[in-house]
């Protein structure tokens, strides 16, 4: 992927929370083409890791994705930020990032003939990889359907482009608000099978969905989502050992740290990418032990069979793990 630095041309207030922040190339040159669905990997000083965030696109000209004059970022402050949506609402006019990318975790599936409208989900800042697609699915005039939920009406952002957009295409959920609440349960029952469902905001709405569509007959193939979520430690969990069988080391996983993280402390390489267990980059052998399974990538039938983990996410039930590692 290309590194570039980018300055910073415009920044907004799309809701009392959400940041919008256009990004142009120094010398005005266009920049790097991207598909519905990409994201930016974003250098934060001090941070070890960039921080990822998808490009939003409303324009439906021919070619807007191909060669853009600007990347379009919408960033959330989070209550619990590490640093990265902090400093992201502190850049200003003028100022300079440097980002990798684009690069693209959760591409639109090709046109299908007779296809019926592909269902668009978005919560929150969610709703950033979905305007992209619904932009792209309207411009080559597939048909479409777009859900878009918040706490509140007010915490809906792009909600004026979006009506723009998708007029009577665009259903818009408050959850503070009866009359208009989503339920999930309801939509998926009014919907076929046939229908690709994408999906992207809180780990909750992802599970729910994921859940939802399975237990209605939903392909595997058909269920697309993206989380913006890592790994963060869940009321109950322990430590336990994992040990490593390919080095002999046998390593002590705290409740609040990942296989992966401890494996880099200690010195080791391992492979990965998302930090989501959505990508199956770091999946890793189990000769012994039990696995606790929180990822998005193994198959059902995969994760009953106790033989692989994510380590980016995923521990263990038991006290001990043995890896092929």
């Amino acid at each position: 992927m290309p590194e570039l630095e980018l300055t910073i041309s415009a920044a907004q207030a799309a809701t009392p929370l959400i940041r919008t922040l256009h990004l142009r190339a120094p010398e005005g040159t266009s920049l790097p083409a991207f598909t519905p669905g990409a994201h930016l990997q974003v250098s934060i000083p001090g941070l070890a890791d960039p921080r990822c965030y998808s490009l939003v696109n409303f324009d439906t000209a021919p070619g807007s994705f191909d060669a853009p004059a600007e990347y379009r970022l919408g960033v959330r402050l989070e209550d619990a930020s590490s640093g990265g949506s902090r400093h992201m609402h502190s850049l200003a006019v003028g100022d300079r990032i440097k980002v990798t990318g684009p690069k693209n975790d959760f591409p639109l599936h090709p046109a299908e003939a007779g296809e019926g409208d592909t269902v668009l989900i978005a919560g929150g800042i969610g709703i950033t990889p979905i305007a992209s697609m619904a932009t792209a699915l309207q411009s080559a005039g597939r048909p479409w359907v777009l859900h878009y939920s918040g706490r509140s009406r007010d915490q809906l952002a792009f909600a004026d482009e979006l009506t723009a957009l998708a007029g009577p295409a665009l259903h818009l959920h408050a959850d503070d608000d009866p009359a208009t609440r989503l339920d999930l349960g309801a939509l998926l029952d009014g919907l076929s099978t046939t229908q690709h469902l994408y999906v992207c905001g809180p780990k909750g709405m992802i599970d729910a969905l994921i859940e939802g569509a399975k237990t209605r007959g939903w392909p595997a193939c058909r269920i697309h989502f993206e989380l913006f979520a890592s790994a963060a430690p869940v009321a109950g969990d322990q430590a336990f050992e994992v040990e490593l069988r390919q080095s002999g080391q046998t390593l002590t996983i705290p409740a609040d740290k990942t296989i992966l993280e401890v494996l880099e402390a200690a010195g080791c390489d391992p492979m990965y990418d998302c930090k989501r267990g959505e990508c199956g980059v770091c999946t890793a052998t189990v000769l012994e032990g039990e696995p606790d399974h929180r990822d998005y990538f193994l198959s059902d039938a995969e994760k009953a069979s106790g033989k692989m983990i994510q380590i980016c996410i995923s521990r263990a039930k038991s006290p001990r793990l043995v890896l092929d590692l």
